[in-house]
């Protein structure tokens, strides 16, 4: 049986932003997930070399960064953006990774996809499944490395899909260390090579930390971008934007100034008020609660708590969850737990005399 409380009213004030060129875009405060601003979100769109950010995040996950790859023919297969790997070259796979990364080096995309995947097929295989098992519910993948085929076939996806994807990613040490790395050197079985990072935000927006560039004719630019402000964490995705360094820039600039992250449960002070049923015992939280939120959505949060009548629980039993919510927006989850309160020992007439007993 679950039991929901509601506390607080619920508003919702848009962000006012100036004119932005993308055609599809997004905002995302990486902590929560929440959407700080939108244009065309869930529309698919082909996203190019934005693509790569699930080739490189998968590769990381299922491989060692420092095994040694032998490109084979495949890379043979490659055109646009490269690093000019070469077929019998010994790298490290890591390598291969910044190559991807900085450089958008579509050989190195079917390099790393055919050794970690066994084949370029079952490479694209996990990538789907990773997406899907992130909630990427419009994205399709059909390469690892974002080209169109022959075909006017490409890897499509949401401004919002790649929004997730990249606060994902984000998560993740190497990766992070990976694309927010300005110049980069590596060597070979053969040569040693020297590469800058195509992402201008890096050197022109300071409080960048990573993304990824992408351009084929078909899909124009597509961008996909990180910042952080103090404790703001933000993300966010054009697709189809002439103009993506600017907006992006332009973006988070504003951003940074109306948003505020703001403490809305503290674990140390957590209690839900007429709850019954473990009345008995201790409800807990494991972290503090943040939302990020402008001024006049502050007062405007809505918290729920849905508690399940869980029968023989034990200590840090999940019994329900948290719901931090902005009008229907659910913009935050956490997990509530149990805990059994130490048993008071009564302490008897006799008990007392001789504790005094042994004071003296």
């Amino acid at each position: 049986m679950k039991k929901l409380l509601i506390l607080g009213v619920i508003l919702f004030f848009p962000l006012k932003v100036s004119a932005l060129s993308a055609q599809n875009i997004v905002a995302m405060d990486m902590d929560t997930h929440r959407t700080l601003y939108e244009k065309n979100a869930h529309n698919p769109h082909l996203i190019a070399s934005i693509s790569k950010i699930m080739t490189c995040i998968v590769a990381i996950e299922l491989a060692d960064l420092e095994s040694e790859v032998t490109p084979t023919t495949t890379i043979l297969k490659s055109f646009g953006s490269g690093i000019y790997i070469e077929v019998g070259e010994k790298i490290k796979l890591k390598d291969l990774l910044y190559g991807l990364m900085l450089r958008s080096g579509n050989d190195a995309a079917l390099a790393i996809s055919e050794y970690v995947g066994g084949t370029v097929d079952n490479f694209v295989k996990l990538m789907n499944e990773k997406a899907k098992s992130l909630g990427m519910n419009n994205t399709t993948f059909i390469n690892p490395h974002g080209l169109e085929n022959k075909e006017g076939k490409g890897n499509m996806s949401t401004a919002y899909d790649m929004a997730l994807l990249s606060s994902y990613a984000m998560q993740n040490e190497t990766y992070r260390n990976i694309v927010s790395t300005k110049n980069y050197k590596a060597t070979s079985s053969t040569k040693t090579y020297s590469w800058t990072n195509k992402n201008k935000l890096l050197t022109m927006y300071e409080y960048t930390t990573g993304g990824k560039t992408g351009f084929t004719e078909k899909a124009r630019r597509t961008l996909v971008s990180t910042a952080q402000k103090g404790d703001k964490n933000i993300t966010i995705v054009t697709l189809n934007d002439p103009d993506d360094w600017q907006d992006h820039k332009n973006l988070y600039e504003t951003l940074f100034k109306e948003y505020k992250r703001v403490k809305v449960v503290s674990k140390d002070q957590f209690k839900i008020e007429n709850e019954t049923y473990y009345k008995q015992e201790e409800l807990y939280i494991k972290e503090d609660i943040y939302v990020l939120v402008n001024d006049l959505e502050k007062n405007a949060i809505s918290i729920a708590y849905e508690l399940n009548k869980i029968p023989n629980y034990k200590n840090d039993t999940k019994v329900g969850t948290i719901k931090i919510k902005l009008k229907d927006q659910v913009i935050k989850e956490e997990d509530i737990f149990v805990r059994k309160k130490e048993a008071t020992k009564k302490t008897t007439f006799w008990q007392k005399i001789l504790g005094w007993l042994k004071h003296d």
